[in-house]
């Protein structure tokens, strides 16, 4: 009977982390980003950067912006992820206002690119188990809500 009951609590064991990694975010599995991007709505194109890494494509409100994996092996294997998103032709788009911006918002990174346009990035480290679907979600309103608000802060009169 004891062996009995202990096979059983294996099983249950087996069956519940089955389950746990299935709600888990990881930039090993694109895939997982993809679907969870898509459950909250948000269209998700999977395809590959200049290098061969994976890249998603979306957008927010009318913006687009990707999510590009860092730390990849042959294209596969990543440890982190870039959420990216850029503008042309802003108003308030100096080292000067990049760096305001910057001193309120301390999560993203705000920058002016080599072809003067403003980006804004926000990176995250998935090594080591990745996050539960629940906080990538989280994280995903606290992006789009930044992306929006630098938008709005970059396109001032």
């Amino acid at each position: 009977m004891r062996k009995i009951i202990a096979g059983l609590l294996l099983a249950l064991g087996t069956m519940t982390s089955g389950v746990a990694e299935a709600q888990m975010v990881t930039a090993k599995s694109p895939a997982s980003l993809v679907s969870a991007l898509q459950d909250a709505g948000y269209r998700a194109e999977l395809t590959k950067d200049s290098v061969g890494d994976p890249m998603i494509k979306s957008a927010s409100s009318g913006s687009k912006f990707t999510i590009t994996f860092y730390g990849c092996t042959d294209g596969a294997d990543c440890s982190s992820i870039q959420f990216y998103a850029g503008w042309t032709e802003a108003t308030h788009c100096s080292l000067d206002a990049m760096n305001t911006f910057s001193q309120k918002y301390r999560f993203v990174t705000p920058q002016v690119d080599g072809d003067g346009d403003c980006v804004i990035q926000y990176d995250l480290d998935l090594d080591e188990g990745g996050m539960s679907k629940a906080l990538f979600l989280d994280t995903l309103e606290f992006w789009t809500d930044t992306m929006a608000t630098f938008q709005d802060y970059i396109y001032e009169k």
